[in-house]
């Protein structure tokens, strides 16, 4: 536990195995020792190997990760990132105590500490004095000072009436509570084995790296000159002990716990001081809900700018090392920085942006294989026999989509909108559907593994969270009934199952209620498209006027979204009111609970419309002569003459694009535009020398609060779009791209807000991302039935292959190419008699323009009977031959992309075999380690009683 970090001699250890043996090599600059156990690989003493490195690290400067090749000073230092640059290794006594010597002067001014210069700020409290709580707060902060924490008052400069309570945990209360926290800290550097390699495999390695010492170095990597290697992760961890403390590594004891887990530790003790007389009066929650105190909140440490260069002098503290190295658009190529990012703002955090990061990175295959179908539609798009037959179908006369003013139109006219149709559907979509299914498992079943991988580094495969308290509302409400808590055996209080039910019955209401009300916007904007089809087909402009249909689906299509918006703030209040109508435990629960309603109304309201474009629109609108009609009024909308994917397409492109825009603004303008404010107003009253003057607790205090919703905005914005990806993707293959390219400024755009807009949040701990697992889960089978149902109703891929081996040229043959497509468009229409028409849809022209005289008969899509047949406008057997393929093809789609679905799941362990080894080989050197250390002690006492003359009846050891 001893052993030194001076990493100006740092030592190596290299392992060779020609025998079957390993040979451990101390190399020093002075010394060089060898230590050659003769081991058999069956059987190895790991312990006389420990005992070894143990007795040879309190001389020698031992250095284990050579594979990863750390080089740092001791990083539970903070004081080091203030002096020189980060590369240096050099870690002279002399020198630290130099640096000892000048950091008292200097605290003085930073902010960072109370006035002596000496006691860090963990955390702030920030009240008004003219606020009426006065005794609530003074009994509080009473008892803040009777658990050890040292409080200091200061005013505000800019508003005599806002005070600052500035909180210290000195090393004392630290260890006390970190040990009841059970807080894990390292205790002995790792030991990194290597496994046995033959001379073969071992060449082939040489020759391996020696080839990729010529290729350039990857950009994406980090430069790790300028990141600090952080000791957690390279020690065993244990939870504290303050009997056993001369087990763990400590450096130096003001920072041997980092500034994310100081403020942890007061956090958790201000949540457990009384405030008043009673059993429920407890807590910092309650007076921040009362406004006995404005604000709390850790320090950030210190500006994440500086005046010098990071790669020259260094990081001035990791806020700014975190600003140059992760929330700068300069470096938007490289990855994140996670172990970092956890440290400075805790667990939680860290997995979001580790999820994100690899959300992110996990679309670019699908991206590429999307943009590969969207250049497979261009590429083919001059030989696909569907375009062209509509392309040159200048004698087919297709009769109006809409009553009176529609006019009569070549099919030819919609040859642009049949090459677009074609972009998105052509024979590769079917395949990227399947990709896509399989895609959305894979990513989430190999993101169960990278989050094992996280949580064996960050340490938390044995964390439990703790008995969460029950919440202030709930106490208030069922105060007066009581039962005892299974776990902890104290009475507390009791919600009635009846009760409980009553509530759950009374919220699922308002959830169905406000469904109905998204129902009813998707029905107005139905209305709307029926309406204005007309009134754009009769407008003055020739450009409108030709392009009825696309404009009415653009305009329809941004009065959704402006809707969606709009919407989107009446549920937040919704779902709020309906969460505490339920009334629930914990906090925990409540955050469930809000999470499920949100997503639920959020993902109705924003797909609603897309849903009905997809499956609805165009599908139940009778034929000419026989329209079915919107209350006896209006007729249904009809799809385009070359198919209702074009609207689908514009649906989703208009919503996604404006969607993130707007997000992006809301979480990064809104934030800017606010501090701005802040500051101008300060340099109004003070100068442009006021701000720099300021205490960080002043600076902090002007900066925006962190959501009150934690991560559940950032999390919903990307769940929200992981369905667009996968839902419609069939047709939409460029939305894995657009996703992409918006994730890699979103990363970018939320580390930004973390680091330079929002007060630094308190760093908390989670396993993984919680509740939103299941969501997206439940987002990958809902992507299978919506994509099976796009590809078989709404695009134009079944109907084709029915022509192609059934009704084409190549009927009988076995071939479906594009030759076997001749025919194909005139197939699919069926014939009207204009003279059928009802009175209120018989158009105003005769359509004499097209021939010199009236038209008899004009052209539909649809499969059905011609108008002198026995049965006029009956289905025709090709009709059911496509349904019956429809069907078929969902059934069998369904089940074999599950299938696959399962499979993957089945032969993708959660954990992979390298960790499953390294987590049982790290509990074995652990428990010798521990061993070792109680021997030891066991030893020591035994000596102790020899030399003071006790006797014992030869007890063990």
């Amino acid at each position: 536990a001893g052993f030194s970090t001076a990493l100006s001699q740092t030592p190596s250890i290299s392992s060779i195995s020609s025998e079957g043996r390993e040979d451990l090599q101390v190399n020093q600059p002075e010394t060089q020792i060898w230590i050659k156990p003769d081991i058999q690989k069956t059987d190895v003493d790991f312990s006389e190997i420990l005992n070894a490195i143990h007795e040879i690290a309190k001389d020698v400067n031992i250095f284990f990760d050579e594979l990863e090749g750390v080089n740092s000073p001791s990083k539970d230092d903070d004081s080091l990132l203030h002096h020189g640059n980060l590369t240096s290794t050099s870690d002279d006594a002399s020198r630290l105590e130099v640096v000892g010597e000048e950091v008292p002067d200097k605290n003085k001014t930073n902010g960072l500490y109370f006035r002596d210069g000496k006691c860090r700020i963990d955390y702030i409290l920030v009240y008004r004095k003219s606020n009426p709580q006065t005794e609530k707060r003074e009994v509080f902060e009473r008892n803040i000072r009777a658990e050890g924490l040292q409080m200091e008052k200061e005013s505000s400069l800019t508003n005599s009436d806002i005070i600052f309570v500035k909180l210290h945990a000195p090393w004392e209360v630290l260890g006390k509570y970190a040990e009841l926290m059970n807080v894990r800290m390292p205790f002995r550097r790792k030991i990194y084995y290597l496994h046995r390699r033959y001379k073969f495999m071992n060449r082939i390695e040489k020759q391996i790296s020696r080839f990729r010492g010529w290729l350039p170095r990857k950009p994406m990597k980090l430069d790790k000159e300028t990141l600090p290697d952080l000791e957690e992760n390279d020690c065993y961890t244990a939870p504290f002990s303050q009997q056993r403390i001369h087990h763990f590594i400590i450096h130096n004891k003001d920072t041997f716990f980092n500034n994310a887990t100081r403020s942890r530790i007061v956090h958790h003790i201000l949540q457990r001081v009384k405030y008043e007389e009673g059993k429920n009066k407890i807590g910092l929650n309650r007076l921040l809900s009362n406004g006995s105190y404005e604000a709390a909140f850790p320090l950030h440490e210190g500006s994440y700018r500086s005046k010098n260069s990071i790669k020259t002098h260094g990081a001035e503290n990791h806020r700014h090392l975190l600003y140059e190295c992760w929330a700068s658009w300069g470096v938007w190529y490289k990855y994140q920085p996670l172990d970092l990012v956890r440290r400075y703002f805790g667990e939680k955090i860290g997995l979001y942006f580790a999820w994100l990061g690899w959300y992110t990175g996990m679309l670019f295959p699908a991206a590429f294989i999307g943009l590969f179908v969207f250049l497979y539609g261009v590429t083919t798009l001059n030989h696909c026999q569907v375009s062209k037959e509509v392309c040159q179908a200048t004698d087919i006369i297709m009769c109006p989509i809409c009553d009176k003013y529609c006019p009569f139109m070549r099919l030819s006219d919609s040859c642009i909108y049949a090459k677009v149709t074609h972009l998105f559907d052509n024979g590769a979509t079917v395949f990227f559907a399947v990709f896509m299914a399989v895609w959305a498992t894979v990513f989430l079943e190999f993101w169960k593994r990278r989050r094992a991988v996280i949580a064996y580094d960050w340490d938390l495969i044995d964390w439990e969270e703790e008995e969460e308290e029950i919440r202030p509302q709930f106490e208030a409400k069922y105060s007066k009934k009581e039962r005892m808590n299974p776990i902890s055996g104290k009475p507390e209080p009791y919600q009635a199952f009846a009760d409980k039910c009553s509530r759950l019955i009374v919220s699922a209401s308002g959830i169905f209620f406000m469904i109905c009300v998204v129902i009813a916007a998707v029905f107005g904007i139905v209305i709307y498209r029926v309406v204005t089809v007309s009134t754009f087909a009769a407008f003055k402009w020739a450009l409108i006027r030709n392009n009825s249909q696309v404009a009415t689906t653009g305009t329809a299509v941004c009065i959704n979204f402006c809707i969606i918006m709009l919407l989107n703030v009446l549920y937040e209040k919704v779902a709020l009111f309906l969460t505490n109508l339920e009334q629930p435990r914990t906090e925990s629960e409540w955050e469930n609970s809000f999470t499920l309603k949100m997503f639920l109304f959020q993902f109705v309201n924003l797909n609603s419309s897309t849903f009905y474009i997809a499956f609805f629109l165009g599908r139940f609108t009778g034929h000419p002569g026989a329209y079915l009609r919107l209350i006896n009024r209006w007729r249904l909308e009809e799809c385009h003459p070359s198919g209702c994917l074009i609207d689908l397409c514009m649906q989703m492109g208009i919503i996604m694009v404006l969607k993130q825009t707007w997000n992006n603004f809301m979480e990064l303008g809104y934030p800017l535009i606010q501090n701005w404010w802040t500051r101008r107003k300060l340099r109004q009253e003070y100068g442009t020398q006021g701000k720099t003057s300021f205490p960080q607790w002043e600076k902090d205090y002007n900066l925006q609060p962190m959501n009150a919703y934690g991560l559940f905005d950032e999390y919903l914005e990307m769940i929200l779009q992981f369905g667009f990806t996968t839902i419609f993707v069939a047709a939409f293959p460029l939305a894995p791209l657009l996703a992409l390219l918006n994730n890699i400024i979103e990363i970018r755009l939320d580390a930004y807000k973390f680091v330079t807009q929002w007060r630094r949040p308190l760093a908390s701990r989670a396993k993984d991302i919680g509740i939103w697992y299941g969501i997206l889960e439940g987002i990958g089978i809902l992507s299978v039935i919506t994509n099976a149902f796009v590809i078989a109703v709404t695009s134009d891929f079944i109907p084709r292959l029915v022509y192609a081996y059934k009704y084409g040229p190549c009927a009988g043959q076995g071939e479906a190419g594009q030759k076997c497509m001749v025919g194909y468009v005139n197939a699919s229409l069926s014939v009207f008699l204009v003279s059928d028409f009802e009175n209120r849809s018989e158009p105003t022209s005769n359509g004499s323009e097209f021939s010199g005289s009236p038209l008899k008969y004009c052209r539909y899509r649809d499969y059905r009977d011609p108008p002198h047949s026995p049965v006029p406008y009956g289905y025709t057997l090709q009709f059911w031959h496509v349904l019956a393929a429809r069907l078929a093809f969902i059934i069998v789609f369904e089940h074999l992309v599950f299938c696959i679905k399962h499979l993957i799941s089945y032969l993708i362990p959660d954990l992979p075999k390298d960790l499953r080894d390294r987590m049982r080989r790290e509990k074995y050197l652990i428990q010798e380690m521990m061993y070792e250390a109680e021997l030891e002690r066991l030893q020591k006492e035994r000596k102790e009683r020899k030399r003071n003359g006790k006797s014992y009846h030869n007890e063990w050891p």
